[in-house]
């Protein structure tokens, strides 16, 4: 017998299925102090909750018998998933069921701006009638411009096409290919997409690069009178920006959903003529409620049946042995991903895997996934893993394709990855010395020997003098120290092609890596961002 806590409200079609359900029995205690749930949680072998219970590593410490979470909704911010790793404990979300209903309030947000909906009904409730002053523009033959394509951005796309709306979309996972598919314009960057759109709405996670995306800077760029939303996360537009482009006029409305200290009933927005702000509302539907409820307890039910691990937002639990095998070498394919992604792009079609050697012989799918995730990790809304790392991969209409060779190369044990989309096609190859030094050895084409860890600075170039003097030089006038270097040749002569990795102190400001891609002879420079020397994944500690 199954046994199943309820710690919040959830959808009574849940709980029907819950009834129904053979060899499980549950219970719903809500609002429990900390240390009643701590000893709950021990009497149970799943629990299913919202974002009212609060499942911290002190609640989780301890636990022999809990075996797997399900929030019931997207984030999982409420429970400590580093610590139910470590307990062993699988977490599950239901990320497709608010899809819609977030996607229609963006949409709802999007034509209260056009139609002035919000100060117009306040006019009347103030015995006003002004038609003229809360004159509209319609949304079809305008642009509308989405930054991220995931679920939401895929829906939002989808429903201002039937308004009949043009849609640009920028995403750097999206390929020409796949725009061409859903009926969007496919943008190479931001800065190409601010230009030409009227309104502009972003499905993105929040995260170091999205945070403050849009701000002074981008709001410069745009067409006067540009209406955004934001219905993803709160952080990602500049508020102290929006404030300035309403006043000037840059702006000519804004509508937010999120924030980034919530509950707020306090913004310099609030109030401003072309505003309008709802109380964090997106999945707030009947609909999506019961969705996420059902499929919840769904998943709850077929892990605890089955063991079947489905949306999995932490790692599920392996074999020691054979995680204690594998992690070094799901450690360099996961940096290899982070690197792949850095160094190519841009949209990405077609992702090629090969493992050569003794590594063949293994479990391989871990190792496929670990790429994934690093390919993946910087671009996704959802939480991810090497669980649901594959999947979502494939989501995105990327195609994976894998190859095992026995026989050995250079190493014992190598993985090499080609990731091509667009126009453009990389590829590289790591290998692992001793249980846990990840390495660079090829890349493009061009053997070298490089850590795969901390600031790289990545730069093709003509095999001429000079060039690695050029480059530090650049470097030393900016105060970055190199800490490593490696250079790889095309082929056994020299005046070919050349590829350099530098391992750097810190990361160079833009005025420094502009001045080294003004070197004659180098083609092509980028920065990646690694893990530091010895630093895993959370599903890999």
């Amino acid at each position: 017998m199954h046994r199943i806590i309820v710690l919040d409200d959830i959808a009574q079609e849940g709980l029907d299925l819950l009834d129904a359900a053979e060899g499980v029995e549950y219970e719903i205690r809500k609002k429990l102090p900390a240390d009643e749930l701590r000893q709950a949680l021990t009497e149970f072998d799943g629990a299913i909750l919202r974002s009212g219970a609060k499942l911290t590593a002190d609640v989780l410490a301890g636990n022999k018998r809990l075996k797997a979470i399900v929030r019931a909704g997207v984030g999982t911010d409420n429970i400590d998933k580093p610590a139910a790793t470590r307990q062993g404990i699988v977490v599950m979300n239901t990320p497709a069921g608010n899809t819609v209903s977030t996607a229609e309030h963006a949409f709802a947000l999007m034509l209260a701006l056009s139609r002035n909906i919000a100060p117009a009904y306040q006019s009347l409730i103030e015995g006003r009638w002004d038609r003229k002053k809360y004159m509209g523009t319609q949304l079809a033959e305008k642009t509308l411009g989405i930054v991220g394509m995931g679920r939401i951005g895929r829906e939002m796309a989808s429903r201002a096409m039937a308004f009949d709306m043009n849609v640009i979309a920028f995403d750097p996972y999206l390929s020409d290919d796949q725009a061409a598919l859903l009926g969007v314009q496919r943008a190479a960057t931001l800065d190409e997409l601010l230009p030409a759109i009227d309104y502009l709405t972003v499905h993105t996670p929040l995260t170091d690069q999205t945070r403050g995306l849009i701000g002074k800077d981008s709001l410069s760029k745009v067409k006067p009178g540009l209406r955004v939303i934001n219905a993803a996360r709160g952080g990602i537009y500049d508020v102290d920006a929006l404030v300035e482009g309403l006043h000037s006029g840059q702006l000519g409305g804004v509508a937010l959903d999120v924030y980034e200290d919530e509950p707020c009933t306090d913004s310099p927005l609030f109030g401003m003529p072309g505003v309008v702000c709802t109380p964090h509302l997106g999945a707030s539907t009947e609909e999506a409620q019961t969705q996420v409820a059902v499929e919840g307890v769904h998943l709850l039910l077929n892990f605890l049946a089955t063991g079947e691990i489905k949306h999995a937002v932490n790692v599920a639990a392996l074999d020691p042995k054979t995680l204690e095998e594998l992690r070094g070498f799901m450690d360099a394919a996961h940096r290899l991903g982070l690197l792949l992604s850095q160094w190519h792009g841009g949209g990405v079609d077609t992702v090629r895997l090969t493992f050569r050697g003794e590594i063949a012989g293994k479990d391989c799918k871990l190792l496929t996934n670990a790429f994934c995730v690093g390919l993946l990790e910087r671009a996704l809304d959802d939480e991810i893993n090497i669980i649901n790392a594959e999947v979502m991969l494939r989501e995105r209409g990327i195609e994976l394709r894998e190859e095992k060779h026995h026989e050995m190369g250079a190493f014992a044990s190598s993985i090499s990855a080609t990731v091509d989309g667009g126009d453009r096609s990389v590829t590289a190859g790591a290998t692992l010395l001793g249980h846990n030094m990840p390495r660079l050895v090829v890349l493009d084409g061009h053997r070298l020997e490089s850590y795969l860890d901390g600031n790289l600075l990545v730069f093709s170039h003509q095999d001429v003098p000079g060039i690695i003097g050029r480059v530090g030089t650049v470097f030393g006038q900016h105060n970055v120290n190199i800490a490593q270097m490696a250079v790889g040749r095309s082929s056994d002569q020299p005046g070919g092609s050349a590829i350099g990795v530098l391992n750097l102190d810190g990361l160079p400001a833009a005025e420094a890596l502009d001045a080294v891609r003004a070197i004659e002879a180098i083609d092509h420079a980028c920065v990646v961002q690694l893990p530091p020397v010895g630093q895993l994944p959370k599903w890999l500690q």
